[in-house]
């Protein structure tokens, strides 16, 4: 190893299964981190909120005390993978305050209070790096923050979250009920054992916020993110998707509309088998990306997980050294275009309603109608009879969110209609 190196110190807040990973890795690539970074990276300190043995990790290096490792002189980077918004946030805000450059995994906390952060780093003249945010190994950060810097986006679409991608899968594929793949995705460590930001949607949602202030030049918040999870997902839904040649995924998407506004959400979506993002099996992530130039991305591989997120900070870590070795920034975040949100009752979709209703003659004309008095237009309509009442599966042509809800609150107070199972948005042309 160079003599002549530049020392780096490292301080790193949390050793969780990530933490753990980046401490073990530093240790044994530190000869290759070295030579590709132009610096000597030595990991220092290691902040924990219990002082247990860390497995792999020097028991002289670990420490209780967060705020020592934010404020020591001679600790020139702080990584911090602990999660969530306090300490986290404090914690690193005293870091930047103290002119050390910051990489955080934490989506959570920037989805929040990234505004803040990113100001404070700019003001500090300090890096804050956050790759691991966002689909665990997959560059997506990076690729949009730099590679896609001199293209318009246009429309930012993705498998975000390994949890439902796995629990959707495994209903599609083996016929399973939503309850019983999610105690599997649990036992497996996919799933934690209060599931709910997963499920319902809120891990996925920060996702799309970062993804959303990085591909348009905007800051976006979790809080404008509309959100709706898979828990309502029935097997009845799965069916019908296969039977019209689809599959049922939970996407982040992210878009401009027509009135140059920020359209971000999160919600189950019914794709077609054509589709990239249809053969995204299991836990994996993928993100597609639209942009006038380039065209169409797509971006694969794991999202979640120890070595996988780990390979996604030393990246960072390599990038945000060199910035330190010859005293220097990288890029900081862009909120330039200050685009406002769209509501999500202007945002328009394709749309899968299944519904029962009663079986006897003229109950499609009236369903036709009620759909046709709030401006919609089918595309198709599939009928099979289930006894006394008969289930109607109705496919729309696009129409805006405001418009569907009052035909689903019509359908719904209709004397023909038993109940109104289902309503889904779709994306590509699904038969």
């Amino acid at each position: 190893m160079d003599a002549g190196l530049k020392t780096i110190s490292i301080g790193m807040l949390g050793a969780g299964v990530v933490g753990s990973q980046v401490a073990r890795l530093l240790q044994s690539d530190r000869q290759e981190l070295s030579d590709r970074s132009g610096a000597l990276l030595v990991l220092k300190r290691v902040g924990v909120r219990s002082n247990t043995p860390r497995e792999g990790i020097d028991a002289a290096m670990v420490t209780s005390d967060l705020h020592s490792i934010v404020t020591d002189p001679e600790i020139n980077i702080v990584i911090e993978v602990m999660g969530g918004i306090e300490p986290a946030r404090t914690l690193i805000l005293e870091a930047i305050k103290n002119k050390k450059s910051v990489i955080t995994a934490n989506k959570a906390l920037l989805a929040t209070h990234g505004h803040e952060l990113f100001n404070a780093a700019d003001a500090a003249k300090v890096d804050l790096y956050y790759e691991a945010a966002v689909a665990g190994a997959i560059p997506i950060i990076r690729s949009m923050r730099e590679s896609l810097a001199g293209d318009q986006i246009t429309r930012v679409m993705g498998i975000v979250n390994g949890t439902t991608n796995y629990i959707l899968t495994k209903m599609h594929e083996e016929g399973r009920e939503f309850a019983d793949v999610l105690k599997e995705a649990q036992t497996l460590g996919y799933a934690e054992a209060d599931p709910t930001a997963d499920i319902e949607g809120f891990d996925a949602a920060a996702k799309a916020a970062l993804l959303a202030s990085l591909a348009f030049h905007s800051t976006v918040t979790i809080d404008e993110v509309y959100c709706e999870g898979i828990s309502k997902i029935s097997i009845a839904d799965i069916n019908a998707a296969k039977a019209m040649n689809a599959v049922i995924k939970l996407l982040a998407i992210a878009e401009i509309t027509v009135k140059d506004e920020i359209s971000v959400r999160v919600h189950p979506v019914m794709l077609p088998h054509s589709h990239p993002l249809a053969s995204v099996r299991d836990a994996f992530n993928a993100i597609y990306v639209e942009s006038e130039a380039a065209g169409e991305l797509m971006f694969y591989g794991r999202g979640a997980g120890g070595a996988p997120t780990a390979s996604a900070i030393l990246g960072d870590l390599v990038a945000v050294t060199r910035h330190r070795a010859y005293s220097t920034v990288g890029y900081g975040e862009s909120d330039y275009a200050d685009l406002d949100i769209a509501p999500m009752s202007e945002v328009k979709s394709q749309f899968f309603v299944r519904l029962h209703v009663a079986d006897i003659s003229g109950v499609l004309a009236s369903i036709a109608q009620t759909f046709a008095s709030e401006g919609i237009s089918i595309q198709t309509v599939r009928q099979a009879g289930i006894g006394k009442d008969a289930e109607l599966i109705v496919v729309t042509h696009s129409a805006t969110e405001a418009a569907l809800t009052s035909c689903l609150n019509k359908l719904e107070s209709m004397e023909i209609v038993t109940k109104v199972e289902s309503a889904i948005r779709v994306e590509g042309a699904v038969s």
